[in-house]
């Protein structure tokens, strides 16, 4: 098996005596020798401190650092005294990237896979690049690291035990109050992505769709203007109508619903299956509403059956 350190796409070397090595409190070290495969990397969410000592090692051993933005990976890189060449992944390039990924790997190359902040895969098209790799019969080795998810979950008081993260609400004001419904009934706490520009009316909606829900806006985590703002859906609404959009990154994680607000009308389930199913494949609306509700597979699968055909006539 061979490992390449030479060029990168971009066409420069690695500087001479840097091959693997990096900086941590003004001392160098050499990372180990990196096996091929692709190996998937946490970076930090702000504070460049947060980041693994392993993670630091497999991106100075790397072969190439697949990276959402070249300029945003490289500030990390130069912080920790990095010299391994960059090449650009993301979700406007993917098709075409991904072929020239699979080949290194084909190679025996190591090949590093890091999103421009926390965990690879959350929102981003990693998850192609790892399934591909994967049929290919290369290794894939995840590397733990930093979240917002779970960043936000830990800061906000709400309960842990069960919760979800559904991305981030569509931006248009009708299909973000559909699937607000179709998230109002999963008995978990809520994690969601947001937008500044778009946070006061997502809230609105939030507010009306789910009520009286405890609820925390987490914005710019690990960064200096940390901030979590804890309230009920209605209360954070007025805030953030009331206020300028705010900047930065944004999660909000909201509370489960009442016990006694779980699903269980046949009509609740049918509009929800409704909702669904103008989105998704049957298959997948069964599967959204059995893990909102709870009920058996079989019983939604009857329900959603019946609802085609009385559509289809």
């Amino acid at each position: 098996m061979t490992t390449h350190h030479g060029k990168g796409n971009h066409g420069t070397e690695r500087p001479e005596g840097r091959g693997r090595r990096y900086v941590i409190a003004g001392q160098t070290l050499d990372a180990p020798a990196l096996p091929g495969g692709l190996h998937v990397v946490a970076t930090p969410i702000g504070n460049l401190r947060d980041i693994t000592l392993r993670a630091v090692e497999v991106l100075a051993a790397a072969s190439v650092i697949a990276c959402e933005d070249t300029r945003v990976t490289r500030k990390l890189l130069d912080h920790y005294g990095i010299a391994t060449p960059l090449t650009p992944y993301h979700e406007h390039n993917a098709a075409e990237a991904r072929p020239r990924l699979l080949a290194r790997l084909a190679a025996g190359e190591a090949v590093a896979l890091v999103s421009d902040a926390g965990t690879p895969l959350i929102s981003d098209p990693g998850y192609k690049l790892v399934r591909a790799a994967q049929e290919a019969g290369h290794t894939v080795t995840a590397l733990p690291g930093a979240s917002s998810v779970l960043t936000a979950l830990a800061g906000a008081g709400l309960p842990t035990d069960s919760f979800l993260f559904a991305g981030f609400l569509p931006p248009k004001e009708g299909q973000r109050q559909n699937r607000i419904a179709e998230l109002a009934r999963i008995p978990a706490t809520l994690v969601l992505f947001e937008t500044g520009p778009r946070l006061a009316a997502a809230l609105a909606d939030l507010a009306e769709g789910l009520g009286p829900r405890p609820a925390a806006v987490c914005r710019e985590l690990t960064k200096l203007h940390e901030e979590f703002r804890r309230d009920d859906l209605a209360g954070l609404a007025r805030h953030y109508a009331d206020a300028d959009p705010p900047r930065g990154e944004i999660v909000l994680v909201i509370g489960p619903p009442a016990e006694d607000d779980i699903v269980t009308d046949d009509n609740e389930v049918d509009r929800l299956l409704a909702a669904a199913l103008e989105r998704v494949s049957l298959k997948d609306a069964v599967g959204e509403i059995v893990a909102a509700t709870g009920l058996p597979r079989r019983d939604v699968y009857q329900r959603a059956l019946a609802l085609t055909r009385t559509t289809d006539a």
